[in-house]
């Protein structure tokens, strides 16, 4: 690639997945790992010296050394460090939910509109090589029936499930049915923590589209199902396998024939194809697959569905906590 010209790219915090996201950018082409960033300057420095990159000492220094940043801290400081790095000229990978309320999304999307830069949303799921390959075909989705399961983890206690998993979903319905939310009911408990661990969502949709979400971190096995149905198809996507089958009614001259096909799918990592098509945003200035104005729109319908959950739980008298932010992550 000795024709395109690298990004470099500094990562603004390194915990867990901060650190995955440094050791994708060293596997995207267009894009060079410059160094990291992190409050916790050890933890900087052992990623940093482990990748042979530099650790800086401040965001002001990671924001004088790259041209774009990916932003991968606790949602309740994502204003703050995305709104230093726009208005010091830098592009921005943010990680989701796109900030803590709408109006500080509001606020993001205002600087980017105004200083040009590009601000991209973590919605990851989006570049999974079978959501990729089932968009391709999709003509016009009636209905969702979508499951996000996951074992417990001591990960984001501090953040509702909503936040914390269903949100992949609500962005790729979305993407998927390219309409508004109408009418939203949804209903959810803790469980294991003060938090909202289990949530099931029914979703009406403006074009007249229904989608069922559901989804829990207290489940016995890990489960990401998403599956659609439009005239005479039926698609259904895993995300853990990364694949997406079709299933089509046809006719064999006298009866109805169901057809089963897996889609083609790219052998691609979907954090590293997020990456490099950040980075290819950065280098043309094109507008990103999801934009600040795609990620309050996920924000928007999460807020609506805790809406929901909370007013359920107070007519059945259960005690729900909401954090002062959507994200646990370091």
């Amino acid at each position: 690639m000795s024709e395109l010209q690298k990004v470099p790219i500094a990562v603004i915090g390194v915990g867990e997945h901060g650190k995955r996201h440094t050791h994708a950018l060293k596997h995207v082409q267009g894009a060079e790992l410059a160094g990291v960033y992190d409050q916790r300057q050890d933890r900087a420095a052992a990623v940093a010296a482990e990748l042979g990159v530099r650790a800086f000492r401040s965001l002001e220094e990671a924001l004088e050394a790259v041209q774009a940043v990916s932003i991968v801290i606790p949602t309740t400081d994502h204003m703050v460090v995305a709104r230093l790095a726009m208005e010091a000229g830098k592009d921005v990978l943010l990680e989701k939910p796109i900030t803590r309320t709408l109006e500080e999304a509001d606020e993001l999307i205002e600087i980017a509109d105004r200083t040009g830069r590009i601000l991209q949303v973590g919605h990851l799921e989006r570049f999974n090589p079978g959501a990729v390959a089932a968009k391709a075909i999709t003509r016009q989705p009636l209905f969702f029936e979508i499951h996000r399961l996951g074992v417990f983890s001591p990960r984001s206690l501090d953040v509702d499930v909503v936040f914390d998993l269903m949100i992949h979903d609500l962005d790729l319905v979305l993407w998927f049915a390219n309409t508004e939310a109408r009418d939203v009911r949804a209903v959810g408990l803790p469980v294991l923590t003060d938090r909202v661990d289990i949530a099931n969502a029914r979703v009406e949709f403006e074009n007249g589209a229904v989608a069922n979400f559901t989804a829990s971190r207290v489940s016995t096995e890990k489960v990401r199902k998403f599956r659609y149905f439009q005239p005479h198809e039926y698609v259904s996507i895993d995300f853990s396998r990364r694949d997406a089958l079709l299933l089509s009614v046809g006719n064999d001259g006298q009866n109805p024939q169901i057809a089963f096909r897996k889609l083609e799918v790219r052998n691609t990592d979907p954090l590293e194809a997020e990456l490099e098509s950040f980075a290819d945003c950065v280098r043309t200035r094109r507008p990103p697959l999801v934009g600040g104005r795609q990620g309050r729109s996920a924000l928007a319908l999460a807020e609506k569905v805790m809406f929901c959950i909370e007013e359920h739980a107070g007519r059945v008298m259960v005690p729900l906590t909401r954090p002062a932010g959507h994200s646990g992550e370091l």
